[in-house]
């Protein structure tokens, strides 16, 4: 039997009685879209995080969209985001009409690097993306820096990173929002999409909370004058005995993070660290063990505290190595395969292969192996004599 990258079944089994209740508690109360579950795990998942408030919505896309759209970013802005990420980084930053600035990162740990960051400024850039990638947290004190100083905001993608930490601190609290996916695989998974939004201003948590709904109610009036530089009177504000989800200040979206899977989510957060514990032991494992010198391993930044959402690892013939494992039971993975100035989405911006070299050189030889908590230790030492053995 092949050894998986990843595994969710067996996540699901060490809590299946739990799990099973959570969902059949939702099912029977008939309360199937937001309401107080949802609104207990915001609350629960902005503690662990040390932030103020957290929106659910549909999906870690989702929450990239509407997390601009709450800062009133869009046509003829420009937003910098890495140039190795997965695509949903970049296609939020498309879709609200803003236009990607990309830029390098660093080798070894391949996060954003903040030295490359100023040069990619213009007077409109009005927001900057780190991507905490493969569960490493990006130098978010050197690139807030920098951001802030040209006035523009700090808008965390963790869709990789629930949990980690940099100098002592979460992510998800170390920008001015921050944006997280709960798809089935990763760290903190749901049973199907779901995202979130953090952070700790509150005119961009209205506008997050207006923006899920349709642009609607107290909070879509409130976001639509505040992004049009208007007074904003509540008192004024009448809906003549009807819901307020029917009257609409913003264009906004159907993206709520539904009952049942913050249920799941509830359920799991209290396991999230003893999870990400177990993963840097298996890393700290392979780190150990393995020995090949055909194989560039992971770096960690000594203030970082890694989650490992993969094991990534740099061989020069990656698909004779991929290969080679598969025929030895153990599957390998590819994130990511293309960086995004080479994406055939992103072909009108202009760039060409050569400008970002060290995302090109990952997108060529990077390769992941098997990294979850539930990895045997027979598992293990199966991949590591696979590997050195290559």
């Amino acid at each position: 039997m092949m050894i998986p990258v990843m595994n969710v079944q067996r996540q699901y089994a060490s809590l299946q009685d739990e799990l099973d209740k959570a969902a059949l508690e939702v099912l029977h109360s008939g309360g199937y879209i937001l309401g107080p579950k949802v609104a207990d795990f915001e609350k629960q998942f902005a503690d662990y995080c040390g932030a103020k408030y957290s929106v659910g919505v549909g999906n870690g896309t989702d929450a990239l969209v509407i997390a601009l759209l709450a800062a009133g970013i869009g046509q003829g802005d420009e937003v910098i985001t890495t140039a190795m990420t997965f695509v949903s980084t970049a296609e939020a930053i498309a879709q609200v009409g803003a236009t990607p600035v990309f830029v390098d990162i660093q080798p070894e740990v391949y996060t954003m690097d903040p030295s490359k960051l100023e040069a990619a400024f213009t007077d409109k850039t009005k927001a900057v993306i780190p991507v905490h990638i493969y569960g490493q947290a990006a130098d978010m004190d050197e690139i807030c820096r920098i951001a802030h100083a040209h006035n523009a905001i700090v808008i965390e993608d963790c869709a990789q990173a629930a949990g980690a930490k940099y100098k002592g601190r979460r992510t998800c609290s170390l920008g001015d929002m921050a944006c997280v996916s709960f798809f089935p695989t990763k760290n903190l998974g749901a049973a199907g999409d779901a995202g979130i939004i953090v952070t700790n201003n509150e005119d961009f948590y209205k506008g997050c909370l207006a923006y899920r709904v349709h642009g609607s109610g107290i909070n879509g009036a409130y976001t639509y004058a505040r992004l049009n530089n208007q007074e904003f009177d509540e008192s004024k504000i009448d809906f003549h005995g009807n819901l307020p989800k029917y009257y609409n200040y913003l264009v906004g979206f159907n993206s709520r993070l539904d009952a049942l899977q913050a249920a799941m989510l509830s359920v799991k957060l209290p396991h999230l660290d003893s999870w990400n514990e177990r993963r840097r032991q298996i890393a700290a494992i392979y780190n150990d063990k393995i020995t090949n010198d055909k194989i560039t391993k992971p770096v960690v930044a000594d203030y970082n505290e890694h989650i490992f959402y993969v094991y990534p690892l740099r061989v020069e013939d990656r698909a004779a190595f991929r290969a080679f494992l598969e025929e030895r039971g153990v599957t390998t993975g590819v994130y990511f395969p293309v960086p995004m100035h080479e994406q055939a989405c992103f072909a009108g911006l202009g760039y060409k292969h050569g400008d970002f070299p060290v995302a090109e050189d990952l997108a060529e030889h990077g390769v992941t192996i098997p990294m979850f908590p539930e990895l045997t230790d027979e598992e293990i030492q199966t991949v590591i004599d696979a590997v050195n053995a290559f």
